[in-house]
């Protein structure tokens, strides 16, 4: 997000340096600060933001995620902040393990939802996740019905009707 010096707002402080008892004394706020100093602070707590939301997404992925890339912009100060990042989650399945698939598509989808204001790419990625888990349980219950003979195997021909008797 860049941020213009149209987007200004005059941010007030207090002097605390002149006296001991200054911050008794000082309600009165000081100079407003410059446009510079104003991008500054707005180019700060948007990098504060950003590495906040892809430590999040670290923390909750675990194994599926890589490191946080950022994206740069140079302050007026000559430093550069984060205004935009990423984290890298693998998305695939388990080969061959259903319920490892299951496993790792909750841990997706909760790194996608780990920050505080997930972004829509985010939620995307939480939607794969959980359509991963769904397919993965499908398998599961498709290997299961494989392995379990269903009633019309053992039934008796249709022209030759079973009847179970108890006495």
């Amino acid at each position: 997000m860049k941020i213009s010096s149209s987007q200004t707002h005059t941010l007030l402080s207090l002097n605390l340096s002149q006296k001991p008892n200054a911050r008794q004394q000082s309600s009165i706020p000081s100079k407003p600060q410059t446009e510079e100093q104003v991008e500054i602070a707005k180019l700060r707590k948007r990098d504060q933001e950003v590495r906040t939301h892809e430590q999040a997404h670290i923390a909750a992925g675990g194994a599926a995620t890589s490191g946080a890339t950022f994206s740069f912009q140079r302050g007026p100060d000559g430093k550069q902040y984060a205004i935009g990042g990423e984290v890298n989650i693998d998305i695939s399945p388990v080969s061959g393990n259903p319920q490892a698939t299951i496993q790792k598509a909750q841990q997706i989808r909760a790194a996608a939802l780990a920050p505080a204001n997930p972004s829509a790419q985010d939620r995307a990625v939480a939607a794969s996740a959980t359509a991963l888990e769904a397919q993965a349980r499908q398998e599961i219950q498709r290997e299961e019905q494989e392995a379990t003979p269903s009633e019309g195997e053992n039934a008796a021909p249709p022209h030759f009707p079973r009847i179970d008797l108890f006495v």
